[in-house]
């Protein structure tokens, strides 16, 4: 008996817009399993939550295909690659496979998250190669075959896709309280990023660009500019749509999701004015 997708699909992977909206980390569900083998209080990793963001994206969305992973990023980070696997806490790592280790893995942040700042290691125990096996096929794998098939499909239909990977973060001592990632350029072209930058500045937001946050494996293995699919990652500061606890959603979560709705739209007028020439570059 298959078991139901660990995420949830909004619209159809028949893409009516060229728009794909992906919220790989806002999930919430912590199973009981899960729960067991944590050496931290089950609180201790709201950090790892992109705190409702989910509900953010939601109120922006209209008839966009939207994904929205519902189980929790401790137990499997969708932004990161399946071979970015932590010797430290997973049997199953092979340090030969995962070459040098990236700056997030060594500082606990890898495919399974390990250790997060203020609550330091998460798990009582080594976990098995089985448990991560299994995370892999039944959460990773899933998530990122729906979001090719949604970006292909809306290629295909409309010479052009857009994948915008919606993200939240602290507050940054720098005041930013939107940045954008295009992994310095490598992911999606210019002028997507140009748009989302001026509708930052019409809302009177300070923005950033890929400081300090480029984007990670979703928009490294989904955006390829050149065969015209484009892929940029957002960060909202979670103070301007969460309440002052930063727990629930706040009384700016409709001004923001009207800001990323203006996002969405700005994304695909400039997917449709010249499909054929975005699709070359």
């Amino acid at each position: 008996m298959l078991r139901p997708p660990s995420f949830d699909l909004h619209g159809t992977l028949a893409p009516v817009s060229p728009v794909i909206v992906s919220v790989p980390h806002a999930g919430r569900d912590y199973s009981l399993a899960l729960r067991a083998a944590l050496r931290v209080p089950v609180e201790a990793l709201r950090p790892l939550e992109d705190r409702h963001v989910d509900a953010l994206a939601l109120a922006a969305r209209t008839t966009e295909t939207m994904l929205v992973q519902r189980r929790a990023r401790a137990g499997i980070d969708l932004n990161r690659a399946e071979n970015e696997r932590d010797p430290h806490i997973d049997g199953g790592a092979d340090r030969r496979a995962l070459g040098l280790p990236s700056a997030k893995l060594r500082g606990g942040l890898g495919l399974i998250p390990r250790r997060i700042a203020g609550a330091g290691e998460l798990w009582r125990r080594k976990l098995d190669s089985e448990e991560v096996t299994a995370r892999i096929a039944e959460d990773h794998r899933p998530y990122h075959a729906a979001l090719h098939a949604a970006l292909e499909r809306a290629r295909a239909t409309f010479g052009v896709a857009v994948l915008l990977d919606v993200h939240s973060m602290p507050s940054l001592p720098d005041g930013a309280q939107i940045v954008l990632g295009d992994r310095f350029g490598k992911s999606a072209a210019a002028r997507f990023v140009s748009r989302l930058e001026s509708e930052t500045m019409i809302a009177g937001l300070p923005c950033a660009l890929n400081m300090p946050y480029a984007g990670g494996h979703i928009l490294e293995r989904h955006g390829a500019p050149a065969r015209g699919i484009h892929a940029i990652q957002v960060e909202f500061d979670r103070a301007l749509y969460l309440d002052a606890a930063l727990d629930a959603p706040g009384p700016g979560l409709a001004a923001t999701a009207r800001l990323l709705r203006r996002m969405i739209l700005a994304l695909a007028d400039e997917a449709l004015a010249a499909p054929t020439q975005l699709a070359a570059e």
